[in-house]
Formats: structure tokens, sequence, C-alpha cells
């Protein structure tokens, strides 16, 4: 799906930052009048053109808000917030980029401004974790403290707990979800402002969410359901290789092994010589692999992925990447499960693997290019994704709305 940019990785952050419009998150004519501004792989005219279209919404929400017009408010802090993440996208491999910064603290306060306001209950939530805590939202469907079933989303590489809200979070509040969405180790907070790097063993993040959960009384224990978004797909089915107090879980795109993942990327010789012992080859592949880290655009998933592990080097974040698997451990997943594919995503082979080595009970969705829903993430039509899964879900607790 091309919206605007020749560009691959522009286009596709921008058909991103339309995805958000269903839930509040963006208008198509405010994204595409940026866009028209943006010079094509320039990534310093990417961030000043967003920035400005999210501080003229922001600063409409506060005009609104001011006047008492508290819907608009909510409304236009919304779409900011997510304009200001788009803004920093493409510097987000040097995470101390104080452009990077502030920015992610505008999206995140412009979207607690927003929830001040919201229909919904929502409460800022500490989670503790090791040594320290982790941030995060939990939301109810109204203020009645009724106990409901619950949806834990995990995110990705590049993702924050805010914009997990427009994801899925606020599809599961529609449908009579509570719902809690969180900043684990390479995410948002913990990265960008704390500096902690992502860790494999997913279940260790997981099972302080789940112990969370446990502590209140608006949860329904035995309907604990946990959604993995991008490299969440990953991340959250080996959570539950360990992890056994949920019992539905949803992967998309379901995923097993991130050196996998990353080395099929590469070409042979360069991976090769990138791991290599030769002093020769390492720095053949380290002119090579200099010159992709250069590149303003070419390079940003590989500064990315060195950023959100904190390695040095290339060489140390592929053998990082050699723990991030599950894939002696699959047999441990034991609840009902969900994973999904999209047709233009090259991690939908992955995908099918992680299905068909499942024992427990699962069921498997492609997304197809034909119905607006074939970029990563179902990027364009992430309705459908929603639909889809949540009736899913629905089926697997037994929920149905009631005809009127």
């Amino acid at each position: 799906m091309r919206l605007f940019f020749n560009d691959p990785m522009f286009d596709g952050q921008l058909v991103r930052a339309v995805n958000h419009v269903y839930h509040n998150g963006a208008d198509v004519g405010e994204c595409l009048m940026t866009a028209t501004r943006i010079r094509e792989k320039d990534i310093e005219s990417w961030y000043r053109e967003w920035t400005a279209t999210a501080q003229r919404i922001d600063q409409q929400a506060q005009t609104s808000e001011k006047a008492g017009h508290l819907v608009s408010a909510r409304e236009c802090y919304l779409k900011a917030s997510n304009y200001y993440r788009t803004s920093y996208i493409f510097h987000i491999g040097s995470p101390s980029d104080p452009r990077v910064q502030e920015a992610y603290r505008n999206q995140r306060d412009t979207f607690r401004k927003a929830m001040n306001y919201s229909p919904y209950s929502v409460e800022e939530i500490s989670i503790p974790y090791e040594k320290t805590t982790m941030k995060g939202y939990f939301f109810q469907v109204d203020r009645s403290q009724t106990t409901r079933p619950t949806l834990i989303i995990t995110g990705g590489y590049d993702c924050t707990a805010e914009e997990m809200y427009f994801f899925s979070g606020e599809a599961a509040l529609r449908r009579g979800y509570n719902c809690l969405i969180y900043d684990g180790p390479g995410q948002g907070e913990m990265i960008i402002e704390r500096g902690i790097p992502f860790r494999p063993d997913w279940e260790n993040v997981v099972t302080p969410v789940v112990d969370y959960l446990y502590s209140r009384s608006d949860v329904k224990r035995e309907a604990i359901a946990q959604m993995g978004i991008s490299f969440g797909g990953y991340l959250a089915p080996r959570a539950l290789t360990q992890e056994h107090r949920i019992s539905a879980l949803i992967a998309d795109p379901g995923q097993l092994d991130l050196y996998d993942a990353v080395t099929k990327r590469m070409p042979g010789f360069l991976l090769k010589y990138t791991l290599s012992n030769s002093r020769f080859k390492n720095r053949i592949a380290n002119m090579i692999l200099g010159r992709v880290l250069r590149d303003p655009v070419k390079g940003w998933s590989l500064r990315r992925g060195l950023a959100v592990h904190k390695a040095a080097s290339v060489k140390e974040y592929i053998e990082a990447t050699k723990t991030f698997t599950y894939r002696n451990k699959v047999d441990g997943i034991r609840c009902q499960t969900l994973v999904c594919a999209a047709e233009n995503d090259e991690i939908a082979l992955f995908a099918k693997e992680v299905y068909d080595k499942l024992s427990c009970s699962k069921t498997f969705i492609f997304f197809h290019n034909a119905e607006g829903a074939g970029e990563h993430c179902e990027d364009g039509n992430r309705s459908l994704f929603n639909q889809r899964a949540f009736d899913w879900l629905d089926d697997v607790y037994g929920l149905h709305q009631p005809k009127r």
C-alpha cells in the first residue's frame, strides 16, 4: 500500500500515523498536508513538520480546554500525542537525542491531558518491577468497579504505552474489557528516559503485570488475556511459556526467534564477516555497515536495534538477538492462542512457523492487502484486525453483546 511517499519507510510511518484516525488519534487531511511539507527521505524535515503539526493541534486543544469545550480538547490532545510520537520516530536510534526525549514527553503529556476528559475510567499506574517500576495505564469501561475480563497489551520496538491505546486499547474498552497498557524494558519511558534495554525473558516482565492485576477486585482472574503487537508478537508468547495465569494470547504478528528475523535480512557474506573472529573480515563488514548506519532512512531499523538493546556494535547486537527465542519452549504455551500475519509483512513467514509449532488450542488469521490490512500490524485497516481479534476473544470467554 502506498499512501504518499515513494520511500517505503517514510510511507509506512505515514500509514501508521493515519492508522490511528479510527480512535481519534489522527485526521487524514492533517496527516497528508503534513506529508506535503516533508522532503522525501529527509528525516530532519520529517521531524520539523510533524512537530509543527503536533504543536498546532496541541495549541488548539489548550484553547478548547480553557473555553470549557472538553470533548474538543480531548480529541485534539489525542491527535497531538500521535503526531508528537510520529515526529521523533526516525531519530529513535539515538535515545539520548534531546529531540527524542522532548517529543516523547510531549506525546505522553498530551495523552495524559486527553485522559482527563476520557469517557472511560483511567488510572496512571506504577507496577513494581525488580528494583524499579514500570509505568502504564489501567482503563475500565466505566467507574462502576464491575469485575471484567482484562486485556494486557504489550508493544514492540519503537512503540509507547500511549500508542497502544490507539492500536487496540480503546477497541478493547468499546467491547467491555478492562485494558492495561505499559512500557516494559526497551520501550517508551523505560528506554528513552531511563536507558533500560530489552530483555529476552519477557516472562519476568509480564509476571509483575499479572501480579498487579491480581491485586485488583475489578479484574476477572480467569479472564486475563494478552495481546502482543509488532515485536510484542515475540514478547507476549515468550512470556506465556512460563506465565500461566493468562488464559488467552493474541500475537500480531507471531514471532519465534529474533536472531532469525534479523539475520535473514542481511546478505550471507555480510553476516559471516560481521560475526567472524577475523579482524580483516570485521573491518570490511564494519565499513559496509557503517555506510548503512549513516543512511538517514535505510539505516534507521539497524540504529533502532542498537539503541533499544544498548549494543555498542552491530556484532554485539546480533549476538544479543540469539537469546531472544522460545524455540525450545513453545510447548509451555498452554492457553488458547490467536496468531496473526499480514500479506505485505516480511514477518508473516515467522508467524506461520509459530502457529505450526504450537500444541495448544490455536487459530491463525491472515490479513490480505486487498482488504487494506496487508501492512505490518494491519496498518491501514487496524479496525479489521480488532474486529476479528476481539470476535475471537469474545468467543474464547463466551462474551456476546445482547441484541437490542
